[in-house]
């Protein structure tokens, strides 16, 4: 079978491997979506500490079930697989604290992943859920969405996005777009969606309907405008970026929200942050690490309900072949998003 293998930064090849075999408590799908996401562009460019390579990449994955000794799983069963595994056992886990499982591993990190045309799902991710059924009427490429929909999903439980809340959501990319159409199916009174990039802007802009698309690296004047001086009560940094994160302190109204989504670069992930701002407004700023198995579950109902509709943020589907094409148009920000169909 064919398989895309990171083996170093920069070096991504395509490649011949044996078709794995299930072993005991694991299922083998064929992979029928895989999509991209920010974050192979970073593996391709620059690697990741939990990655000994050779690797097969690839973990926004849906499929159809092959091969299992698992009961209550069968040959056609339509799946869905979680990216980040949490152990199940460890304090945290024990908590309901799986985002935050200190022993956590992954999908196309520790374990190969979806850029193939088959999989073996390893049995630790059934043992704490992770295998999720693809709800009928639901394509396997909107399924593969509900990976980052789940972690948008805790993002938005741990910001308490809900009834009658101004968002602002910094970042017009894949998930930011997620961001938009959730926030409206929690209720969310307005939403506004900023982003540096004009092209990616206006791409997503098309699709989500913000009720403003804000371009600039400084757009709290008009954040305040449209709010009437108050400010937002929710800002997503959906970027990678200090200054949106600096910003967000800014637009924040009056016991705000501000959910940090976007990671920084771990050579430069310190900001300035005005800490009277946090103390007289009341601000709460809270982190967002991926999503748990119940997330997943609950994304794939979000997609099937009509709720938040994923089909036509997939711009761009390519076989396995194209995963590098993949890639480089989600660095150029020319997609919303690319799904792989091995």
């Amino acid at each position: 079978m064919k398989v895309a293998r990171f083996h170093a930064p920069g070096d991504i090849r395509i490649e011949d491997a044996p078709e794995p075999a299930a072993g005991p408590g694991e299922v083998k799908i064929r992979v029928r979506a895989c999509s991209t996401c920010g974050t192979d562009a970073k593996i391709l460019r620059h690697g990741h500490h939990h990655i000994r390579p050779p690797r097969v990449m690839g973990h926004e994955i849906a499929g159809e079930v092959v091969e299992t000794d698992v009961p209550g799983w069968a040959p056609g069963d339509r799946v869905q697989v979680i990216a980040a595994i949490p152990c199940g056992t460890c304090g945290e886990c024990r908590r309901g604290r799986m985002t935050v499982c200190p022993n956590q591993e992954s999908m196309g990190y520790h374990y190969d992943g979806g850029f193939a045309e088959y999989m073996v799902v390893p049995a630790k991710v059934l043992a704490v859920g992770g295998l999720n059924r693809v709800p009928d009427g639901v394509s396997f490429a909107e399924a593969s969405v509900a990976e980052p929909l789940a972690c948008v999903l805790n993002g938005q439980e741990l910001a308490r996005v809900g009834d009658g809340d101004d968002v602002l959501v910094i970042g017009s990319g894949p998930i930011g777009c997620l961001h938009v159409r959730l926030a409206r199916a929690r209720g969310a009174a307005r939403v506004f969606l900023a982003d540096l990039n004009p092209d990616r802007l206006a791409l997503a802009a098309d699709r989500v309907r913000p009720d403003a698309a804000l371009l600039g690296g400084d757009i709290a004047d008009e954040v305040l405008k449209l709010t009437d001086g108050r400010g937002v009560d929710v800002v997503v940094t959906a970027a990678a970026s200090g200054a949106a994160q600096e910003l967000a302190l800014r637009v924040a109204s009056r016991q705000g929200r501000i959910s940090f989504f976007g990671g920084l670069p771990k050579d430069d992930p310190i900001i300035r942050c005005d800490s009277n701002l946090v103390h007289y407004r009341e601000l709460t700023i809270v982190g967002a690490n991926g999503s748990s198995p119940a997330h997943n579950a609950r994304a794939l109902e979000l997609i099937a309900s009509g709720s938040v509709p994923v089909a036509d943020l997939i711009t761009h589907r390519l076989p396995l072949s194209g995963v590098l094409d993949g890639i480089d148009t989600v660095i150029r920000g020319a997609a919303v998003k690319v799904t792989v169909e091995p």
